[in-house]
């Protein structure tokens, strides 16, 4: 009863007020608006970059969709969406990537959703002259890269990279997979559940469950299970996909057979470890499968006392690194970006828990200079002083 008469008293009260002062309720019936128009204008404008992107796709005929080298499940989850989504519009789409798939999860994430990739090797390789690039915003990893004029680019990472006609880095989200997902969601597709047939659902689009498992994972794989660097789109995305799930399909994906030179690899970089506070750095030597190198950074993140990893290999004369961070004061992809940028060929980046990069041999006519001439222990040296933020 107390508070139902302190209730009545308080609308009492600011009757009163709104009526002895009526301005007061003008400016405020102005704010509800203004904020309500905003927020309208807001979810306006995100659900246009959905619409815009099929409107601009539908307008060719046919388009490459290309993957970062070494392609990861939020890669490959975010190309097999414009896919899925450019088959509905009837326009021809080719996924293509540089590099190799041989980490055991990209494998089994191709298997598993009977993924066709084309890999290439040259710009002339390319399906189509309309590219959209996907995961990344610049293309690299193949000759002739540097001349492509992207027609969309379609990111979650940092960068300077940009479509000719669209544009769609978002940093704050954990995948790109995720934006993707919304697209879909956008042009208010339908996702399919695995017991049914897109016949049986209702709408102009639908999404079906090989994609829908595959965003998904996507989203899972670069966001570790939604429990890092997760936006809270990402948790959206991943409700919005989850009735078109085929969980045993994403089960085999979450689930498959390790490799024995990854296992060694693992091994090499937490015995070969080195410890300077709560900082290490591996260096595992050569290698034959460079997806090893990451999941040894994984490992190495693992170890009780450390905060901050950065684990060092090299394939075919090219110095490959990845690191990880749970330390609030490292922001791994500039660490490893200052780092290397004093190096002749050397690059990287990232986010601030994950960042990778390499060192790539330099030759000339008259110069044989490769990978090897890079000191390692200096290199060693100096990820140190990066992740203290001495560089």
């Amino acid at each position: 009863m107390g508070a139902a008469t302190t209730g009545e008293r308080l609308i009492a009260d600011a009757e009163v007020l709104v009526r002895e002062n009526p301005e007061l309720a003008v400016a405020t019936a102005i704010a509800v608006a203004v904020v309500l128009g905003s927020a309208y204008a807001f979810l306006r404008i995100r659900r246009a970059r959905g619409v815009e992107f099929r409107r601009l796709i539908d307008e060719r005929e046919e388009i490459a969709v290309l993957m970062h080298p070494n392609p990861d499940p939020d890669s490959m989850a975010a190309a097999v969406g414009v896919v899925e989504l450019a088959d509905q519009l009837d326009v021809d789409a080719t996924i293509q990537y540089p590099g190799q798939i041989r980490h055991q999860e990209n494998r089994a994430f191709r298997t598993v959703l009977e993924l066709n990739l084309d890999r290439i090797d040259h710009v002339t390789d390319l399906a189509a002259e309309s590219v959209v690039l996907v995961d990344h915003n610049e293309p690299r990893g193949f000759a002739g890269s540097e001349g492509i004029l992207p027609l969309a680019v379609i990111d979650h990472h940092p960068g300077d990279g940009s479509g000719e006609e669209f544009t769609d880095v978002r940093t704050d989200y954990g995948s790109t997979a995720t934006i993707v997902a919304e697209y879909f969601e956008d042009n208010d597709a339908t996702p399919v559940p695995p017991d049914k047939h897109a016949s049986e659902t209702e709408g102009t689009y639908t999404l079906s469950t090989l994609a829908a498992t595959g965003l998904l994972y996507g989203i899972l794989s670069d966001t570790k299970h939604l429990t890092v660097g997760a936006s809270e789109a990402d948790f959206a995305a991943a409700s919005y996909l989850y009735p078109g799930v085929d969980q045993d399909r994403l089960d085999r994906i979450a689930n498959p057979a390790v490799d024995a030179e990854v296992l060694e690899v693992k091994a090499r970089a937490i015995a070969g470890r080195q410890v300077e506070g709560s900082f290490g750095v591996a260096d595992v030597g050569a290698v034959n499968n460079v997806d090893a190198i990451p999941q040894a950074a994984d490992e190495l993140i693992q170890l009780e006392g450390v905060t901050a990893v950065v684990v060092i290999g090299e394939r075919d004369d090219t110095i490959h690194l990845s690191g990880r961070s749970r330390d609030d004061r490292v922001h791994m992809g500039k660490a490893i970006e200052e780092c290397l940028s004093a190096i002749d060929g050397g690059n990287g980046g990232g986010h601030a828990r994950m960042g990778g990069g390499r060192v790539e041999p330099e030759t000339t006519p008259t110069d044989d200079t490769t990978a090897e001439a890079v000191d390692r222990d200096e290199l060693t040296e100096r990820l140190f002083r990066a992740m203290t933020g001495d560089v």
